[in-house]
């Protein structure tokens, strides 16, 4: 050995001691000895007791020294490398890597904090915000996604589980092109059942959430120039996605039996469109359903003026029963059907769906493999576990009463602060509420006490200012948001409150 190898080692080891010395294993703990050994090796580091640089000692001796299994510090030393907290250099050992620093407030633009109040309020700087690391519980402008508290993890977690033992091998290869095959069963039988003429082969496709079910429609239908209609007020981001393709973006305005026929007509007429995307059962943002009335009209309409009419049903457990269903009247001919699962069981299970005719079918399977080969068959799993298992049926039940309650709340309150309704909502995540001002500058007003208010000019494809703003019926829950919202809206009428007094 070298005197130059044998002066490195000694300055190495007095750390590698006192990191030793610091540490003894639990026996029978909670947590197993690889965690507690990574926690310590990884607090060691972080608090540079080791630097970045040294060479941690062999496996064996690191075994030796902590009193473990070699099996522990292979196991603890792989999890570290994996983290980039240490790398190994092949013939020379382990060695403690160096670490990034955390991200101060002038950092890069990805992972500083979305601006309450930006110079403008496009669709964008809403979904940023919706999803943002900042955007507390009980916002009112927040995403249409149920509390975490109102869900039923365990019901998930053990679908998860239940996966993980009897999933094996499939679990290293990718999916199938039209998706996990007993989902697209269970789906079909579902549609049958709402008497929709579903076949889980010739007419489900499954897809990444139904945002990835509309835009796997919009690329297949959509060209430069082409005109889409949709209903004003609508989903923004469907807004976004068109625009995105290029489309001619036509609002219809919607009324409380669905959209305005009249105004439907015209626009057909005059611009010839590719599509009609329409909410039904659970209209995003105000809550309403489409009647049969004027279900069987929009019908009449597509076939007379040759358009594609996608009914987007995200929604739609939320509805008490008895829903219109234009796939049913229309047996998939001229409708497409999309629908998820990801806003009732967990967010981060992006598991949707569309049904169509067998030859749109295999268009739009084609278009999910060009654009994203095929789907996580691990969360399609899991969705068909929570389906079949029982409990979810009541517990969409729990879910619709509590939401049903909350929804009346924000009702009441709302209308004490001095917004009014143009319709009472019926179902769903939403009430659409009348400012009596502009609803963008209320929005601002709200930034500057942290408040998140969605302007309804963001749900209108003309982006025209608007009075209206869309309220998620989460934020019955918190008083403070309640309060909150009271103090603007008195702001804004220059300290007036709704009754007058100052």
């Amino acid at each position: 050995m070298t005197l130059a190898r044998i002066a490195t080692e000694s300055i190495l080891d007095a750390p590698l001691e006192r990191a030793a010395s610091a540490w003894s294993p639990v026996r029978d703990a909670d947590r197993t000895l690889v965690e507690q050994l990574v926690d310590h090796l990884a607090r060691q580091i972080d608090e540079q007791v080791l630097r970045a640089g040294t060479r941690l000692p062999s496996i064996r001796d690191m075994a030796q020294q902590m009193g473990v299994s070699r099996f522990t510090v292979v196991e603890a030393y792989d999890r570290l490398a994996a983290q980039g907290v240490i790398a190994s250099r092949r013939g020379a050992g382990f060695f403690v890597q160096s670490r990034a620093p955390a991200p101060s407030d002038g950092g890069p633009y990805l992972t500083a904090p979305e601006p309450m109040a930006p110079q403008r309020m496009d669709i964008p700087w809403l979904l940023r915000s919706m999803f943002g690391s900042t955007v507390q519980p009980g916002m009112p402008g927040g995403a249409g996604l149920l509390p975490a508290a109102w869900m039923d993890g365990d019901m998930v977690m053990a679908a998860v589980r239940a996966v993980g033992r009897t999933a094996g091998a499939s679990v290293l290869h990718y999916g199938a092109p039209q998706g996990y095959a007993p989902l697209r069963q269970q789906i079909a039988a579902a549609l049958c059942q709402e008497d929709i003429p579903a076949h889980a082969d010739r007419n489900i496709l499954t897809t990444a959430g139904v945002t990835h079910a509309l835009t796997l429609i919009v690329r297949h239908f959509v060209r430069p120039g082409d005109t889409v209609l949709v209903e004003d007020p609508g989903w923004c981001v469907v807004y976004g996605q068109l625009q995105a393709a290029g489309a001619n973006v036509v609002g219809v305005p919607r009324r409380a039996d669905g959209p305005d026929l009249e105004v439907l007509e015209a626009m057909a007429a005059r611009h010839h469109p590719k599509l009609f995307i329409i909410n039904t059962p659970v209209h995003n943002p105000t809550g309403l359903a489409l009647t049969a009335g004027n279900g069987h009209a929009i019908l009449r309409l597509a076939e007379r003026y040759d358009f594609t009419v996608v009914e987007d049903e995200t929604y739609g457990e939320l509805h008490p029963g008895g829903a219109v269903h234009l796939a049913a009247m229309d047996g998939l001919r001229r409708v497409v059907r999309v629908g998820g699962y990801s806003k009732m069981m967990a967010p981060s299970l992006r598991v949707g769906y569309l049904a169509a005719a067998p030859e749109l079918t295999r268009a739009l399977t084609d278009e999910k493999l060009l654009s994203g080969l095929t789907t996580p068959e691990m969360g399609e799993r899991i969705v068909h576990r929570v389906l079949v298992d029982g409990p979810y049926r009541r517990y969409v039940e729990r879910v619709r009463a509590r939401v049903n309650a909350a929804r009346d709340t924000c009702v009441a309150r709302l209308l004490e602060l001095g917004f009014t309704l143009p319709f009472e909502p019926r179902a769903g995540m939403f009430v659409w509420a009348d400012c009596g001002m502009d609803g963008e500058a209320l929005a601002r007003a709200g930034s500057a006490r942290q408040l998140l208010l969605a302007p309804g000019s963001l749900y209108s494809p003309s982006q025209a200012p608007s009075p209206y703003m869309r309220f998620t019926v989460s934020m019955a829950e918190h008083p403070a948001v309640w309060r909150t919202l009271a103090q603007v809206m008195a702001d804004a009428r220059g300290g007036v409150s709704p009754n007058g007094r100052k």
